[in-house]
């Protein structure tokens, strides 16, 4: 696969050029809008590697790009933009950021071999910072079409990992040390030698003493055992905004699993789901019923009480001669915009009801309609 044919630009595309390039495609393609889910991976693959300086450069001169010791190029990774999040479990292995593993660098192909001479290839030094984030927390809510109507603030209880509240997420016992790690010196990282028939090569790992950190407890925390949390629950109030839509986003900073030894903690993300509602369809931010009228009031011509959804109803003056399947629109009534200014609209389409059962006047009547030619 070659990014640039995916963007339909040049070799020498500017970083800006390639942008735009990504927005139109990714707009026209996008799964949400109809578009190929597949194709949409391949652009947003694309627009990954180029976007960034370091991996266009690999790429442009091997063809490939070589990230942590894996080698990328043709296979897309999971994250974000590619919409591969596994939701539900917030303890899946699926979360996209959390604690780091060591990547064992595999020097049985000679193309890892020319990655690390070049510098590109190998274990990069993870950041202690990096190491220690709590996992993101991936959950799904539902509301009703009148929580969008009026926003809602929600309290939710999360089972997640939490902060020991013994070592106060230090994970040492209180009372005694954290010290430096005597294996890397504190800095987290040990070097360790390959030797293949073109050489030897110095990698750095992380440290199997302190997993990375560059210290360690002197005595580890009797509750959490030194990881500075452990599995609890935690009530989390979400504010949802009016004008919320089904599969939008919602980030609670900091709100997701605690991090290890001190470390940051994850993000919470919320996606929302609409329950359908058995008056209304919600289309964008406009809302559309049906309301049936009798054969009299639509030749005639009548007003009508109209439901809405904030619970009022409202007059809806019907003129005569209506036809059956007629659509009125009412200004104002429909869904709050997001951006919080103005709503929508309400659409009524207006059937005429044909009775099943008829009294013997209402049959005189409707012969003698029928003998005027209605």
């Amino acid at each position: 696969m070659d990014y640039y044919d995916v963007l339909g630009v040049p070799k020498n595309a500017s970083s800006e050029e390639i942008k735009k390039a990504f927005h139109k495609l990714a707009h026209k393609h996008h799964p949400h809008k109809g578009g190929d889910e597949k194709k949409f991976k391949e652009i947003n693959e694309a627009y990954q590697i180029l976007s960034d300086k370091e991996k266009r450069a690999q790429y442009d001169r091997f063809g490939r790009v070589f990230d942590g010791g894996q080698p990328t190029g043709g296979q897309g990774g999971q994250n974000w933009g590619d919409f591969g999040w596994a939701w539900g479990n917030p303890f899946s292995n699926s979360a996209s950021q959390g604690e780091g593993s060591e990547v064992e660098f595999d020097f049985g192909n000679i193309g890892d071999i020319f990655e690390e001479v070049l510098g590109f290839g190998g274990q990069r030094r993870a950041r202690k910072k990096d190491l220690k984030r709590g996992r993101d927390l991936k959950i799904d809510i539902e509301i009703s079409l009148e929580d969008v109507l009026k926003g809602i603030k929600k309290e939710i209880t999360l089972e997640k990992q939490v902060v020991c509240a013994r070592c106060e997420g230090k994970g040492a016992e209180p009372g005694t040390k954290i010290k430096e790690c005597f294996s890397c010196r504190g800095t987290g990282q040990v070097q360790k030698v390959k030797r293949t028939f073109l050489g030897a090569f110095t990698q750095w790992t992380t440290c199997p003493e302190c997993q990375g950190e560059g210290q360690k407890p002197e005595k580890p925390c009797n509750v959490c055992k030194g990881e500075g949390r452990l599995r609890g629950e935690k009530t989390v109030e979400i504010n949802i905004l009016p004008g919320a839509d089904s599969n939008q986003v919602i980030k609670i900073s900091k709100e997701g699993n605690a991090g290890k030894k001190g470390g940051d903690p994850g993000d919470l993300y919320i996606r929302v789901s609409v329950r359908p509602h058995p008056i209304f369809e919600r289309k964008g931010d406009d809302l559309y019923t049906i309301s049936e009228i009798a054969f009299s009031q639509s030749a005639l011509g009548d007003e009508i009480e109209i439901p809405t959804l904030e619970g009022k109803k409202i007059v809806l003056e019907i003129p005569a001669g209506t036809e059956s399947g007629r659509i009125f629109k009412i200004s104002g009534k429909g869904i709050p915009h997001f951006s919080g200014y103005g709503k929508g609209n309400m659409y009524v389409q207006l059937f005429i009801k044909t009775p099943k059962k008829l009294t013997k006047e209402q049959k005189e009547l409707l012969k003698r309609l029928r003998e005027q030619g209605l």
